[in-house]
């Protein structure tokens, strides 16, 4: 654990020496590679929810709770196929932009900043929950790992990452995600293969399981609502700023295509290996009924009980290690996010000077530990699961700014009123569904999603007029996708 920690942090001051300015903390300069983006993209998706929140859910719930997994690797094909070029030519066609806000003001041309300083306050209210998940996993983590408090665990995740976060900035945080996507990768495959050969194979394996529950391996247990509520976590994709900036960060739209292939491939593994380790848990401790999980009532630490149960302590590690690789590339690229709505977004718009770059990169940095302070303050209670913590974060960014985001790339007619007022209903439609009882019926994501493009389309309609400025950038920025894509498509012939 020590070695991965100490790697962390070498990387974290590697890509310190190498940030500049701001547009360097926030985005690497627009120079990823492809393969560096998909892993990134993938890892800082893929928190710990992927190896203790989904897991968890699985080994309660059956195979039913699948349907999550299954939305989220559509949304997420969805999202690099038809999202991520163009957001990649947009947001350097429209005034360079480094952040979502930013890109959106930008993108409407927007003088009165509201869009842009809404959006801000926006990321920092569900990130501060998204952040807070990650703490938690973190103390749950050290808990079941090493017996040790949950305070002393919370504290010792989110301080490491805070410190590479600091310091190395979006470059830091992005190779950060490579290795430890690689790591995730690695751990996701050998935990499930090596515990079906410890429960008698593939046959005894499934024969446990239905032991336990008969109904446990079918996919159509829980009923059509349910099912489309828990695939609707895919429409998430769309509106998820730590995610979507990594096609922003891209060299060249075109290279979207190959980061796709990598990323997608690296996401059906690693769900596939997430879904199988809960229900090789299932079968073990039907096997082995002494066997008592750490945390019994989620069930979300049956990775990291299966980790320790089947490996040698040195082996177990560093499948354990990569638990704390998908909590800290999560947490550090949220953080991130976090940073450049407080300085790009809300203190560029309200201060009345321009601070030098060295300047404007230390403000970063204190956005950074603001955040991390306050989102440990709302884990210390440990108030609620990882999975509940992630889903009403993830709700809250799909329902707001899933829809403004695609509208804003494929349709002209978007208007600034339209996107403000899509973006506030859907946020609010999350805050009043998710904390009610209708979030049992139906994940709020649905209901934000539907009224935000309701509502966007109906006033943007009510207040379109034509602009040459919009339409000017409207189509250099198809026109640079078509552009970047053409001769990829003709070395593929």
């Amino acid at each position: 654990m020590l070695i991965y920690m100490a790697g962390m942090l070498a990387i974290g001051w590697w890509a310190y020496r190498r940030t500049s300015d701001l547009d360097d903390y926030m985005l690497a300069g627009r120079g990823l590679k492809p393969g560096v983006a998909a892993l990134s993209a993938g890892a800082s998706d893929m928190s710990g929810w992927l190896l203790m929140g989904l897991p968890g859910a699985l080994y309660v719930g059956g195979l039913f709770e699948a349907w999550i997994a299954i939305g989220l690797t559509i949304g997420a094909w969805l999202n690099w196929k038809f999202v991520a070029p163009r957001l990649r030519s947009y947001t350097e066609v429209s005034n360079d932009s480094i952040t979502v806000p930013s890109f959106l003001e930008n993108r409407l041309k927007d003088r009165s900043h509201l869009l842009r300083v809404v959006s801000g306050v926006i990321i920092l209210v569900f990130f501060t929950f998204y952040v807070s998940s990650g703490m938690v996993a973190g103390g749950i983590f050290f808990e079941s790992s090493f017996g040790s408090s949950y305070e002393v665990g919370m504290l010792v995740v989110g301080g490491v990452t805070v410190l590479y976060t600091l310091f190395g900035g979006f470059l830091g945080a992005s190779y950060t995600d490579v290795a430890q996507g690689l790591l995730m990768f690695a751990a996701l495959l050998l935990v499930p293969i090596v515990g079906v050969s410890a429960t008698g194979g593939l046959g005894a394996t499934i024969e446990s399981i239905r032991q336990v529950d008969p109904n446990h391996l079918s996919l159509f247990t829980g009923g059509a609502v349910a099912g489309i509520s828990a695939a609707a976590w895919g429409l998430g994709y769309f509106g998820q700023p730590h995610i979507i900036v990594r096609f922003m960060a891209l060299r060249t739209p075109g290279e979207a295509k190959a980061a796709r292939r990598i990323g997608i491939g690296w996401m059906l593994l690693t769900v596939l290996g997430a879904v199988a380790t809960a229900l090789v848990g299932v079968a073990y401790l039907q096997q082995n009924p002494d066997v008592v999980l750490t945390d019994a009532k989620s069930a979300e630490s049956v990775f990291l009980d299966l980790s320790q149960i089947l490996f040698h302590p040195f082996v177990a590690g560093f499948v354990l290690a990569a638990v704390l690789a998908a909590i800290m590339s999560t947490v550090s690229s949220q953080l991130i996010v976090c940073s450049s709505a407080l300085v790009e977004d809300l203190y560029k718009i309200f201060a009345r000077t321009h601070a030098p770059a060295k300047t404007q990169v230390m403000l970063g940095r204190m956005g950074v530990l603001v955040v991390a302070i306050v989102a440990g303050i709302l884990a210390w209670a440990r108030n609620d699961t990882i999975l509940g913590l992630v889903a009403f974060a993830w709700a809250g960014f799909g329902a707001s700014f899933g829809p403004t985001i695609i509208l804003s790339l494929f349709w002209r007619k978007l208007t600034v009123a339209g996107a403000l007022s899509g973006m506030v209903a859907g946020a609010a439609t999350v805050f009043v569904w998710g904390t009610s009882a209708l979030s049992d019926t139906m994940y709020e994501i649905v209901p934000g999603f539907i009224l935000n493009v309701v509502v966007a389309v109906v006033v943007s309609l009510l207040t379109h007029k034509p602009s040459p400025e919009i339409e000017a950038e409207f189509d250099e920025a198809v026109h640079r996708v078509h552009a970047a894509e053409a001769p990829m498509l003709s070395a593929e012939r």
